[in-house]
């Protein structure tokens, strides 16, 4: 294989690629533009910011007790955003997006909650409106709002009005029942306790109401990156994932405009020189990872001054990942060149695979939200591992072998494309 035509052809393709600026300057740009903006919304709150909160209305028709209680701590809550509305209001409020969960105290909740909280009571219903397209906050407000139900019902029976009339309720149907001696004499002992507690007399100046039934553990939280003092940056897993998805893309466009310079019968003088496919193929393939990599660590460049995406792992790792990515990249055009059967077929079949691969190797979406068995499928996608060698060169901070797997897999793929592209390549129009 003559290296003199690859050295020309890949200096042709350059010269191609840097003639167009417009092409070049959005190259370079969009995929900057569209990783700063996932970045921004996957890097999670700051710790000095206060937390966007969720937008919940609470529609009290039982004004009981319990239910302000209910109110109130739920006002208080850092993580809810909490207005008052009646049931119709707020139905139309989650109709319109304004909130995302209308949560309906209805009338008589605080006595049946506190009746059901000692006894067999039957349970009141509490009512949710909610938006379908926020399911996930629907879950934290029913949690959230979970723990505050709890603690006003224990607050208000155990030192409220309600809970002393619920026991001096609760004694004589008790000595009436017919649960087992044994059962009963402790049930009686139990609530005598609590009714003694209700009538004690208080202490001088002790005005402190009873706390209720509160979570009882506190949570320690700690982001495991890099290092103690290195924080998350959602830049690196953004810039990454969007890097890839426009190399591929840029790549793809290079097999296509090989499809176009067939379809013109360039490729014919071209085979009338004295070169194989194999030396076309690889200089095509030279050309095109050159190109991934100075777009991809333009990219990377910008995110590192801007904003602080640093290389917490290892450098040599970093240059290995990028280097399997671009082959992968410019292997995958060359796969498009020689499957396509027309430009126009094959950009639209290009476009879709495409899509595909960067949504199911999670640069878009983080993978767990997928199923078991589509997150093992991810596996045989090469956006996934690219992206995972990525993160561990980045804010993960793993060392050199955080990249041998990854890159080898790229590289892997990468000989796999060239060798499909090398068998089904075709120099004229079928």
């Amino acid at each position: 294989m003559a290296l003199v035509p690859i050295v020309a052809m890949v200096r042709k393709d350059l010269q191609l690629f840097f003639s167009d600026r417009r092409a070049v300057i959005m190259s370079f740009l969009v995929p900057i533009a569209i990783a700063s903006f996932f970045g921004s919304i996957f890097s999670g709150p700051s710790r000095n910011v206060e937390p966007a909160r969720i937008a919940v209305s609470i529609v009290d028709q039982d004004d009981s007790p319990i239910s302000r209680r209910i109110v109130a701590s739920a006002q208080a809550d850092r993580n809810l955003k909490v207005t008052r509305r009646d049931e119709a209001d707020a139905r139309d409020a989650v109709r319109r997006g304004a909130i995302v969960v209308a949560v309906v105290v209805p009338k008589g909740f605080g006595e049946a909650a506190g009746n059901a909280f000692f006894s067999n009571g039957e349970k009141p219903p509490l009512g949710l409106f909610y938006d379908p397209s926020r399911a996930m906050e629907l879950a934290m407000v029913r949690g959230v709002m979970t723990e505050h139900i709890m603690q006003a019902v224990s607050q208000e029976m155990f030192g409220g009005e309600q809970g002393r009339a619920q026991i001096e309720k609760a004694l004589p149907e008790v000595q009436r029942s017919t649960m087992p001696d044994d059962q009963k004499r402790l049930l009686l002992e139990m609530l005598a306790s609590v009714q003694k507690f209700y009538n004690r007399a208080p202490a001088p100046g002790d005005a402190t109401p009873a706390r209720g039934i509160t979570m009882p553990y506190t949570v320690r939280e700690e982001a495991v990156t890099a290092g103690s003092n290195v924080a998350y940056n959602g830049y690196a897993h953004s810039f990454a994932g969007m890097g890839i998805q426009f190399l591929l893309f840029a790549m793809a466009n290079l097999g296509i405009e090989m499809l176009l310079e067939r379809q013109k019968g360039l490729w014919k003088r071209l085979r009338s020189a004295p070169l194989s496919r194999v030396t076309v193929l690889t200089a095509k393939a030279l050309s095109g990872t050159i190109i991934s990599l100075m777009t991809l660590w333009v990219s990377f460049a910008f995110a590192m001054i801007v904003f602080r995406v640093r290389i917490e792992g290892s450098v040599p790792g970093f240059v290995g990942i990028s280097l399997g990515v671009a082959l992968m990249a410019a292997s995958f055009g060359l796969l498009v060149a020689a499957l396509g059967n027309t430009p126009a077929s094959a950009r639209g079949i290009t476009t879709f695979a495409i899509l595909i691969m960067v949504m199911l190797g999670g640069a878009w979406v983080p993978a767990f939200v997928f199923p078991a068995w589509l997150q093992q499928f991810t596996l045989i996608v090469p956006v996934r591992w690219a992206v995972d060698g990525f993160d561990a060169m980045t804010w993960r901070g793993i060392g050199i072998s955080g990249a041998a797997m990854p890159a080898a897999v790229l590289v892997g793929f990468a000989g796999a494309f060239m060798l499909i592209a090398a068998m089904r390549f075709k120099w004229e129009e079928a």
